[in-house]
């Protein structure tokens, strides 16, 4: 790990200021993700702004009924509070399905909207991605890609987004509520918060510089079964090859008279085709929904099971779903 400034800021304009200031600036708070990049040299800021002592950790309901989520409230409360329990089940599932019980008492929601991808080579140093390096190439596409991406990817890059908490948020129609060095304030739907790759698989979300993130808002709750189906190599602590988030409400026999779904594992951001939903609703078929979803859907050769696998998840899910 390469040596570096620190500094606490005592507001959260502050703490904007000081990243505008410096470009080779990182946030930092969990740092379950950060620090471990900073260890192997992929990330090496010159200052990190810690930002716990900031008054970001409340849990709060809105005016129009739904739920305003601190930045620094950890996984773990999050995952507990009583609210989310009962009125965003989804949100609590995603998070009690990601990492271990250590980590989540650490982690940030701010900072897993932030998680960085788990590909394996832009770990490896020794091998070329663009996503660390622009212009060095991907060593993903033509080399071992079982966890990549079969969606939205391009020549440019084929990793995956790795959290579970931002799947729930993408199906809850999450807004994230920002900072900027000047004080001004901005909300960004969840749904453009996260950036496809293209030729910038480097440039992740839609942040600016110094821009900070203060909370994450929930709409009023929608009613139905919440229901979060996570596929992964072992039973724990493993990163989803193909996750869904749902929320179906029960019609009349076998077809829902709702339905909202995200897809985890399946490209650079939480994926979300809301005909998908529409053909779900209209025939009740969940392979007619998974037509819908898997669209373009390319395969790089270990990770072609992605594809029908995605389609035997929701089928699961939709299946449990109308059981319940």
């Amino acid at each position: 790990m390469k040596a570096f400034a620190y500094e606490r800021p005592a507001t959260v304009q502050d703490a904007a200021r000081l990243a505008a200031e410096r470009p080779d600036a990182r946030f930092i708070a969990g740092g379950t993700n950060l620090l471990d990049l900073m260890k192997l040299q992929i990330e090496t800021p010159a200052t990190l702004i810690d930002v716990n002592r900031l008054p970001l950790a409340d849990v709060t309901d809105t005016e129009e009924g739904g739920l305003r989520i601190g930045a620094l409230v950890r996984n773990s409360d999050l995952a507990a509070h009583p609210r989310v329990r009962a009125d965003y089940a989804v949100l609590s599932k995603a998070l009690l399905a990601g990492a271990s019980g250590q980590l989540r008492n650490k982690a940030t929601t701010a900072g897993n909207l932030l998680q960085r991808t788990r590909c394996y080579y832009f770990y490896d140093t020794t091998k070329p991605c663009n996503k660390r390096e622009p212009g060095s190439g991907c060593a993903a596409i033509g080399g071992f890609n079982r966890i990549m991406a079969v969606l939205g990817a391009s020549d440019a890059c084929i990793a995956t987004n790795p959290s579970d908490m931002n799947v729930a948020m993408r199906v809850l129609d999450a807004t994230v509520e920002t900072i900027d060095p000047k004080g001004a304030t901005r909300t960004i739907p969840i749904a453009e918060f996260h950036r496809l790759p293209g030729d910038t698989p480097q440039i992740e979300t839609t942040l600016k510089p110094g821009e900070l993130i203060t909370a994450v808002t929930l709409p009023k709750p929608v009613a139905g079964v919440h229901l979060y189906r996570k596929v992964r190599d072992r039973a724990s602590y493993a990163f989803a090859t193909v996750s869904v988030a749902a929320i179906i409400a029960k019609g009349e026999g076998d077809r829902p008279k709702l339905a909202k779904l995200a897809f985890g594992g399946l490209a650079h951001k939480p994926w979300r085709i809301e005909a998908a939903e529409a053909a779900l609703v209209e025939t009740g078929s969940a392979d007619a929904a998974s037509d819908r979803v898997l669209e373009g859907a390319r395969g790089q050769g270990s990770n072609d099971f992605k594809i029908p696998l995605t389609r035997r998840t929701l089928r699961a899910t939709v299946a449990e779903a109308l059981r319940a």
